[in-house]
């Protein structure tokens, strides 16, 4: 059986890895430096988004608590995998399993119950089949959609993105919240018209 310092160990080692998230950067901006995001501070944004904006999922109540575990974790995988941007079709093709890989090494780093615990949350952020894990998948892609309409499109203008695929990739956000998607779409439609968003093709 682990000893009581070995399972200390093994926590704060994990803990010193972790830090590595702040140093994995995203496409998105800060509205006032506009720098890059850094994956770290995605997930303290979105996991206050989740306390705050709670009240507005299509289910409740909710274990806001076992959302705000999965939000923490969800990102660590980062560190090995690296951040693969919403519209990169090409990275997006092996991204699930590239970051199952880094889950198993990131939360391996933990005393067994625990790496089991955070490879479970992990998971079911993934499956996105729980109430839990609709509501925590609707305020992850909320998040980069109003940082974007907050920057002027910055990323969407860099990359190209045009309007179309932002609904075709955010449409899940309903699943979690129909009021949160609502409002996205308004928002998504106000950056077309100020010019920050392209319409994309004519049907």
């Amino acid at each position: 059986m682990e000893s009581a310092a070995e399972r200390l160990r093994r926590q704060i080692e994990f803990i010193v890895e972790v830090d590595q998230l702040k140093e994995v950067f995203r496409q998105t901006v800060l509205t006032q430096s506009r720098r890059a995001e850094n994956s770290a501070e995605h997930s303290w944004h979105f996991a206050l988004m989740v306390v705050v904006l709670a009240e507005h999922s299509n289910h409740r109540p909710l274990d806001v608590l076992r959302i705000l575990k999965m939000v923490l974790i969800h990102d660590l995988v980062e560190i090995d995998a690296g951040d693969t941007f919403a519209y990169d079709v090409k990275n997006m093709a092996d991204q699930h399993e590239r970051e199952a890989r880094a889950a198993d090494r990131i939360f391996g780093l933990l005393p067994a119950d625990q790496a089991r615990e955070f490879r479970a949350l992990w998971d079911e952020f993934e499956a996105k089949q729980t109430p839990e894990a609709k509501f925590a998948a609707a305020c992850d892609r909320f998040h980069p959609m109003l940082l974007n309409c907050r920057t002027q499109g910055h990323a969407w203008q860099k990359h190209g993105v045009t309007q179309d695929k932002v609904l075709a990739r955010n449409a899940h956000v309903a699943e979690g919240s129909k009021e949160l998607w609502a409002y996205a779409v308004k928002m998504i439609d106000d950056a077309v018209a100020a010019g920050h968003l392209a319409p994309g093709p004519k049907a």
